[in-house]
C-alpha cells in the first residue's frame, strides 16, 4: 500500500530525517478517558490536565487545542465532556450508543463524524473460519479549538497514532482538523490491509471451488460473502463524508488540510472498488458451486437409473419363474434352471458394458 503523505511531510518514514522516537503511550486517565492533551503550536504541553482544565488553559491561551480520546464512555460518563464543550445532544447520543452508519454531521460549530473500523481475523482457512472481518466504530467531535474521538470496540486503539503525531508537531500546527485527517488515513490504512488479507482469501476459495473433490460449499462462500459485505457497509457510506470534506464542506478544515482528504478519498475509492469486485467474483463462485452440485446429482441420478436397470433384468426372470405355472418353458429340463440363469447373467452384463461405455456407470 502506498504511504499517505501527512501535512507535515511522511508521517516519519521516507522524509529524508531520521526516524524520531515517540514519546511513550500515556496511562489511561480512567476508564473510559484514554488520554487528554493540549497541543500548542503543534507540541504537545506536558502534564496531566481534566477535560475542563484542558479546555480552559487554550481559550486563555488563544492559541492550540484540545485532543481528548474516549473509549466506550455511557451517557453519564460524557455527559461532563459534552456540556463542556458544548456537544448536541443528538450527536452524544449516537456516539453513546454506536451502531451508525459512517456520516459526516454539522452542528453549529460542531462537526461530528463517524467511521467504521475493520480487523482482519486470523484463521487457518476461510473454509473452517468463524469469524473473518471484525469491525468497531469510531466518532469524531471537531470544533475550532478541540477534537473528541470516542471509540467502540478493542481493535481501534488511538494510542500508536497519537504517539506517532506527538513526534511531528509540523502536522498538528494545522490545529485539530489534522487529526480528523490522520484518524481517516488511519482507518483507510486499514480498510487497504483487510482488502489484501481477504484477497488472498478469495483466491484460496476459488481455488478450492474447481479442485476435484472440493470441500468447499455454498454456505461456505455465502458466509464470506457475508464478510465482504460487513466490510462493504465500513467502506461504501465512507466516500460522502470524505468527499465533503475535501469540497469544503465546513470552515473548521483548513484549505491546508482539506486538500489531504481528496487523498484519503482516492484510497477509499481503491477500496470500494475491490469489494465490488470481492462481491461479484464470490457472485460467480456460489453460481459455479451451485452449478457443480446440479452436475453432481445428475451424474447420481445416471448412475442410479443405469443399476436400477440392470436389477431390473433378474427381478423380471424370477418373477416370472415365480409364479407356478405348469407349463413354463424349461421348467422340467435339467438345464432349465442353469440356462435361465446363464441368461440373465448375459443379459446384465451386456446392459453393464452399454451403459458404461455411455459413462453412465
Amino acid at each position: 500500500m502506498p504511504a499517505i503523505p501527512s501535512l507535515g511531510g511522511l508521517r516519519g518514514r521516507g522524509n529524508g530525517k531520521p526516524a524520531q522516537v515517540a514519546p511513550p503511550i500515556p496511562v489511561p486517565l480512567s476508564a473510559y478517558v484514554v488520554d487528554c492533551a493540549i497541543y500548542v503550536d503543534g507540541a504537545r504541553q506536558s502534564g496531566r490536565w481534566s477535560h475542563t482544565e484542558a479546555i480552559k488553559e487554550v481559550r486563555e491561551r488563544g492559541d492550540g487545542f484540545v485532543w481528548i480520546g474516549l473509549h466506550e464512555p455511557d451517557e453519564e460518563q460524557i455527559q461532563g465532556i459534552a456540556d463542556t464543550f458544548g456537544l448536541h445532544e443528538l450527536a452524544v447520543e449516537d456516539a453513546v450508543h454506536a451502531h451508525q452508519r459512517p456520516k459526516l454531521e454539522r452542528y453549529d460549530e460542531t462537526l461530528f463524524m463517524v467511521l467504521k473500523t475493520v480487523r482482519y481475523v486470523e484463521h487457518e482457512s476461510p473454509s473452517t473460519a468463524n469469524e473473518i472481518v471484525e469491525t468497531g466504530e469510531l466518532m469524531a467531535f471537531l470544533g475550532k479549538d478541540f477534537i473528541i474521538t470516542v471509540r467502540h470496540g478493542n481493535h481501534s486503539g488511538l494510542a500508536r497514532l497519537r504517539a506517532e503525531l506527538d513526534s511531528e508537531p509540523d502536522t498538528l500546527r494545522h490545529g485539530p482538523a489534522s487529526v480528523l485527517h490522520a484518524i481517516a488515513d488511519h482507518v483507510v490504512d486499514h480498510y487497504l490491509d483487510v482488502t489484501d488479507h481477504l484477497e488472498e482469501d478469495i483466491d484460496e476459495m476459488e481455488t478450492l471451488v474447481f479442485a476435484p473433490r472440493s470441500s468447499v460449499t455454498a454456505e461456505t462462500i455465502y458466509f464470506m460473502k457475508r464478510e465482504v459485505l460487513e466490510l462493504r457497509r465500513a467502506v461504501m457510506p465512507l466516500a460522502t463524508p470524505l468527499k465533503r470534506l475535501a469540497e469544503g464542506y465546513t470552515r473548521l478544515v483548513p484549505d491546508e488540510v482539506r486538500s489531504y482528504f481528496r487523498d484519503v478519498d482516492d484510497h477509499l475509492t481503491t477500496v470500494s472498488e475491490r469489494v465490488a469486485g470481492f462481491d461479484e467474483l464470490l457472485t460467480t463462485l456460489v453460481d459455479a458451486t451451485l452449478a457443480k452440485i446440479t452436475l453432481q446429482q445428475n451424474t447420481d441420478m445416471r448412475k442410479i437409473t443405469a443399476w436400477a436397470g440392470i436389477v431390473a433384468v433378474p427381478t423380471a426372470g424370477a418373477g416370472i419363474y415365480g409364479m407356478n405355472f405348469d407349463f413354463m418353458p424349461e421348467l422340467h429340463w435339467r438345464f432349465g434352471y442353469p440356462l435361465v440363469m446363464g441368461v440373465i447373467l448375459a443379459i446384465c452384463l451386456l446392459l453393464y458394458r452399454i451403459l458404461r461405455k455411455n459413462r453412465w456407470l
